[in-house]
């Protein structure tokens, strides 16, 4: 075993589809035996460990975010802000959390979303599971914000994109997986308005990723996930590749120390 840590965290970036790169991280983590019972995390780090958290495979979330398609005609609306009905993944959610839960996982769960209004980061880590996983993943400009208790929230990685934050009163040994590094872009890759929209993220997200990363006792990042988009599915098997042997890699470097 790697450790042997009481409470070991694992906290997960946003990154649209590239989130798929996290399962890989968790099958790595899964074969070395290391016993994360804290998960923390934001937009598709918030989906992946929500998923995890419940204690389904890495093969199971796999095939979960290959089966959920995001641009489905039914999804798209009209008269929100955004291109895509965030409440119309509820149903593809309540599947996969039947009892739509905190309580109901198998390992502590904190979610990340920033309250639109307030312009501020709020963590959810008890009662209803769906909407603020909703919330959390909801990109703006793209994901229309979810309404929870008369406030509206919007994607977690807004405000932070590496929420380590929760795990640190809990958690004496964190490991972190971010899926976002950053390149410098060509003017020619700026053919599309989400290409702008991604590019801002990145802006945002990384500087205040990378801060954090020292509070962390692993770092996985795996930087030939530049080459891939946030919101292409067309290469999940090779971006969950990359998250496991990024995570192989680090784990065994770490053990080597």
């Amino acid at each position: 075993m790697l450790t042997t840590a009481k409470n070991v965290g694992l906290v997960l970036s946003g990154g649209g589809f590239k989130g798929v790169a996290h399962i890989g991280a968790i099958q790595a983590i899964n074969e070395a035996k290391i016993p994360v019972n804290f998960v923390s995390g934001t937009s598709a780090g918030a989906i992946v460990g929500s998923l995890y958290a419940k204690g389904y495979t890495p093969e199971e979330i796999k095939d979960f975010f290959k089966k959920t398609s995001l641009f489905n005609f039914n999804r798209f609306t009209r008269k929100k802000a955004g291109f895509l009905d965030s409440e119309k993944f509820y149903d593809d959610l309540k599947k996969m959390f039947p009892n739509n839960s905190f309580e109901a996982l198998q390992r502590q769960l904190f979610i990340t979303a920033t309250n639109l209004v307030e312009g501020i980061k709020t963590v959810f880590n008890k009662g209803e599971l769906i909407k603020p996983l909703l919330a959390s993943a909801a990109f703006p400009g793209v994901f229309t914000p979810v309404l929870i208790n008369e406030n509206l929230y919007a994607d977690g990685g807004i405000l932070d994109n590496f929420p380590i934050t929760p795990l640190q009163e809990h958690c004496d040994f964190i490991i972190g997986v971010d899926v976002s590094p950053i390149t410098k872009p060509k003017i020619s890759d700026f053919k599309h308005s989400y290409n702008v929209m991604q590019r801002a993220y990145y802006l945002r997200a990384m500087p205040n990723s990378q801060a954090k990363f020292t509070l962390c006792n692993i770092v996985i990042q795996p930087q030939e996930l530049v080459n891939f988009g946030i919101f292409s599915n067309s290469n999940l098997d090779k971006i969950y590749e990359l998250g496991y042997n990024e995570a192989k890699k680090q784990i065994e470097l770490f053990q080597k120390k």
